[in-house]
Formats: C-alpha cells, structure tokens, sequence
C-alpha cells in the first residue's frame, strides 16, 4: 500500500480543480477542446481523492505529515 503524500489541503483543492475541469469541459467548452480539458480534469480529482500524487514521489514531495 502506498503511502499518502498529499496534505488535506493540497487533496481539497486537487478535488476542486480536477472538478471544475471536467465541469468546464463537459458542459461549457465543445468539441475535442472540451474533450481534452475534461479528461485532463480527472487527473486532479483521482490523486485528490487517493490522496497520492505519483509526481509528489517521483521528486521526494510530502505536503502531508510524516506517517500518513
């Protein structure tokens, strides 16, 4: 199992863009622009949601408290 390495903060915002996006994508912006911007939008939503950012371990990032 992988450790968290998201704070609470870093998670909540990541929820808010990733849904934002997919909002702006889907319902606002047409075409394969809208297309585009929507799936990206999953991205925020999925590591806010795990609270696991493969980037974040990739560069030795934490914004979360040692031992979550």
């Amino acid at each position: 199992m992988r450790l968290r390495n998201e704070g609470i903060w870093d998670r909540v915002l990541r929820v808010t863009v990733g849904i934002a996006l997919i909002v702006i994508g889907f319902a606002v912006l047409d075409g394969t622009a809208g297309l585009v911007v929507g799936i990206v939008g999953f991205v925020p939503l999925l590591t806010g949601l795990v609270g696991w950012c493969p980037l974040y371990s990739l560069f030795g990032i934490r914004t979360c408290r040692v031992g979550s």
